[in-house]
């Protein structure tokens, strides 16, 4: 009779594959705290070197520039009418007097609406749900909800690109934990990354802002990004142009997301990610 073998199993090799995220999670994050960035936000410096600042002012250059233009070409008598509404009430006296502007220069209201609409997108200027609820006042649901997405999904993508080019720093900057909470789940979900895109897009888990910023940065794909920003947004979307056909009743922007319309939002978000739970679950049983 054969006698028994000792198997031996080294142990030390076997490491899982959360430890891999976590050991690759950790070293990004040393990898930033030892970046040019950090270093200057640690002797608190401005985070942009030189020649970011010198880009960012760059774009911002452009893009006001073309705005200016597009306000010269308007007519002298609707100067005094344009003005960014800060409330609902800014945003009926804005209604009734670019209502009648829409209707005889129609091609340079929409021109200029979706200007306005992308350089605020952009360059993170609060505002632009008073712009959503304007284009449904002005153009009502279908027509609003295809200019809202439009403008919503170039403004994102615009927004994108630059923080590519120089977001890291100011990102790190704002929203240091948050940078690393969001690099940590975007690591855990690369093989259902548009299920958790969409999952955020269309909840209101993270900031818009923040994920138009920090997708660059974690190196969430291009395509994944337009993706679900044109998809994911389409829900509060509808909601915030269908508002704007009763602009007389409301109150605040506040009154838009009641505790029926979040519920509504959540369920359609756990519904897309349920995939990724599912297949999660499989994986480790």
């Amino acid at each position: 009779m054969a006698a028994p073998r000792n198997i031996v199993v080294d142990t030390s090799r076997l490491v899982t594959r959360d430890e891999e995220e976590k050991k690759s999670m950790d070293m990004s994050c040393a990898a930033e705290l030892d970046s040019p960035t950090a270093k200057r936000f640690k002797e608190g410096r401005f985070p942009l070197s030189s020649w970011e600042f010198a880009a960012a002012f760059g774009v911002i250059l452009v893009f006001s520039t073309g705005l200016f233009c597009l306000y010269l070409s308007m007519p002298a008598a609707e100067y005094g009418k344009l003005k960014l509404p800060r409330t609902i009430s800014d945003l009926r006296i804005l209604k009734d007097n670019l209502g009648m502007y829409a209707e005889v220069y129609p091609t340079k209201f929409i021109l200029g609406y979706c200007s306005t609409y992308i350089f605020m997108q952009t360059f993170m200027i609060p505002g632009t749900i008073f712009m959503s609820l304007l284009a449904g006042a002005l153009f009502g649901v279908f027509r609003g909800l295809l200019l809202v997405v439009f403008n919503a999904t170039a403004g994102a993508s615009s927004c994108y690109f630059l923080s590519k080019l120089i977001g890291r720093p100011i990102v790190n900057w704002m929203w240091p934990e948050k940078l690393r909470f969001f690099q940590a789940e975007i690591a855990k979900r690369r093989d259902k990354l548009l299920n958790y895109m969409l999952f955020l897009r269309i909840t209101p888990t993270l900031p818009n802002l923040f994920i138009n910023l920090a997708s660059p940065i974690v190196d969430i794909p291009f395509h994944i990004f337009f993706l679900a920003t044109v998809i994911g947004l389409i829900p509060a979307a509808y909601i915030t142009v269908k508002a704007g056909l009763t602009l007389g009743e409301l109150k605040s922007v506040k009154d838009l997301y009641d505790f029926k319309t979040l519920s509504v939002l959540f369920l359609i978000g756990a519904l897309i990610i349920l995939p990724t739970i599912l297949k999660r679950k499989r994986i480790y049983e």
